[in-house]
């Protein structure tokens, strides 16, 4: 029997393009001998529209933005995804957005309220995985080892400015990065090495969100892995970022094509040992499940620094994410498929928790 699954999109966030990209390339891959391809669109204002059945995939993003004079309130909202009995009800939801307002937990939110199977993160994981501050402090509790870093709330760095970049010079020095807290696909990101810069940084980051993180810069490789799975993940093969830039900022990664992507990573079998540990132990200590990747810095002498994960990565065919189940041995429709899968063996599973006593 055919699965009812609900694409949800675009979203309120300066990543909405990325997520429209997202949606078309996962309606492409989609068997429709398997699923009813059902879109839920997410206007960048926030209003939602349902869209009618797809029978295929759509040739253009544009076909995938709805009107938005036909927008349904939160109420109605509840009651079109969720009607038991109900031609229009769905039996999984995909979450294909990124960044705040729908990888940060609020959506997640909504459908354990719908009580709704869906896949990815649940709301816990999705949320610390959103706030780059909140991760690296748990990731420190769990011990992970991660690069030096502060982070600063708007309204103290406007109440004085000097005491802000006077820390980040005496406690990490330059190079260093400044990133909004909140947010991903390298929006807002910064590379420093003088005060001027870092002042202008400061500005930047700011603008995309009320809190922003700065860390040490540090000479080393970027290596990423994927991690799938709920309780027991597996962890694929290691990919290498080789950025033509200074840094993998947001035009390298969506706009000039100007990074490239070594898969798999030349990394001895003790390096991506101890990444692919670091990366069960990172993604337990956020309690993920469904998917993430995870992101590491590798010294030239063979350290090895978690930088961060991403509980909604990039999610085209050419995302790292996908290519990097692809070179272990899963390809892009199999993985959609296995992540249903997940989410279903997720939402029955929680389905055995009493809520009474």
């Amino acid at each position: 029997m055919k699965k009812k699954l609900g694409l949800l999109y675009g979203g309120k966030s300066a990543e909405h393009k990325v997520s429209m990209q997202t949606a078309m390339a996962v309606i492409k891959a989609l068997d429709t001998d398997k699923y009813d391809i059902h879109p839920i669109y997410i206007s960048e204002s926030g209003e939602w529209v349902r869209g009618p059945q797809l029978m295929g995939p759509v040739e253009n993003v544009k076909e995938l933005a709805f009107n938005t004079q036909e927008q349904i309130g939160s109420n109605a909202l509840s009651t079109t995804l969720f009607q038991a009995n109900d031609e229009a009800s769905l039996d999984v939801i995909f979450p294909l957005l990124h960044g705040p307002n729908g990888e940060d937990g609020t959506v997640q939110g909504l459908l354990e309220l719908l009580n709704l199977p869906y896949v990815g993160n649940g709301v816990l994981a999705s949320s610390a995985g959103m706030d780059k501050v909140i991760m690296k402090n748990i990731f420190e509790v769990a011990g992970l080892n991660q690069v030096k870093y502060n982070s600063f709330i708007r309204s103290d760095w406007q109440s004085d400015k000097d005491a802000a970049y006077e820390r980040v010079e005496k406690e990490l020095g330059f190079p260093c990065f400044v990133k909004p807290a909140n947010l991903g696909s390298s929006v807002g990101i910064s590379k420093c090495t003088t005060r001027e810069e870092l002042e202008t940084a400061f500005i930047e980051a700011f603008q995309f969100d009320r809190k922003i993180i700065v860390e040490e810069g540090l000479t080393a490789r970027e290596i990423e892995v994927g991690v799938l799975g709920n309780d027991h993940p597996e962890v694929s093969v290691a990919g290498e970022i080789v950025p033509k830039k200074d840094f993998y900022d947001y035009k390298a990664k969506y706009e000039d094509g100007d990074t490239a992507l070594i898969i798999p990573a030349d990394v001895t079998d003790m390096e991506y040992a101890a990444i692919k540990e670091d990366a069960i132990k990172a993604f337990k200590a956020l309690d993920c499940s469904g998917l993430v990747r995870a992101d590491f810095f590798l010294t030239k002498e063979g350290k090895v620094y978690i930088n961060e994960v991403n509980t909604m990565p990039g999610f085209t065919p050419f995302s790292m994410f996908p290519l990097l189940w692809k070179h272990t041995g899963l390809e892009y429709d199999a993985l959609i498929n296995k992540l249903v899968d997940l989410a279903v063996e997720r939402h029955t599973e929680k389905q055995s928790i009493k809520y009474t006593i």
